[in-house]
């Protein structure tokens, strides 16, 4: 639509305006109020995942696996030559939350093999192979769901199909990088949150040996 607008301004005159109506401009109100929903969506996300590790830092290692399931989504729909429609929407919301259950699998159980004095190493390739059941079973079972709206021929089927290969595409996509990326990404997250303690905690002893002299 953008598109379009800017196609469209320089050939008219000055004195002429040009907007969307009907189909089209509900189309664009629905899209914007996604996006609103959206990004209040992800807020709440990270705030229930913060307060659930008790960690500011955590919650990104799970939330950063997102990306990865829309790569699955948006090409399922770009193989099969389909449309991101309204159903499509509602199937990336669907899977936001399907994904981010494998990371809290698997970052949750992460934390608890650290607790018990494991290395982040140890406790990363610990947790991997334990979780990896869960999440493949959890997994499995939602694109069983949605095999017979993959396969549905009968009328409206074509609408929700859309809906369909976004959930299957980003769980496919989602499973296998999460098993690999998230693991990385906790490692990472944790050295440096490891590295920004002992700096405070280095700042925290010179300020006070200074003050003691």
């Amino acid at each position: 639509m953008s598109y379009l607008t800017e196609h469209v301004k320089p050939k008219l005159p000055s004195n002429v305006s040009a907007d969307f109506a009907g189909r089209s401009k509900k189309t664009g109100e629905t899209f914007a109020s996604f996006g609103i929903a959206l990004g209040l969506g992800v807020l709440l996300l990270y705030m229930i995942l913060a307060a659930q590790f008790e960690s500011l830092i955590h919650p990104f290692t799970i939330m950063l696996s997102l990306p990865f399931s829309f790569i699955g989504a948006i090409g399922a729909l770009l193989l099969t030559g389909q449309e991101l429609s309204l159903f499509a929407l509602i199937g990336v919301i669907m899977l936001m939350g399907l994904v981010v259950k494998n990371g809290i699998l698997l970052v949750e159980f992460t934390q608890k093999l650290r607790e018990e004095g494991k290395s982040v190493r140890d406790a990363v390739l610990g947790a991997a192979p334990v979780r990896m059941r869960p999440i493949l079973m959890t997994t499995i079972a939602m694109i069983a769901g949605m095999t017979p709206m993959l396969l549905a021929q009968g009328d409206g089927a074509e609408m929700r199909l859309p809906m369909a290969l976004v959930v299957v595409g980003g769980l496919i996509t989602s499973t296998v990088l999460t098993l690999v990326v998230v693991p990385v990404i906790y490692s990472l997250l944790d050295r440096f949150a490891s590295r920004t303690r002992t700096e405070k905690e280095t700042c925290v002893v010179a300020q006070l040996t200074e003050s003691a002299v």
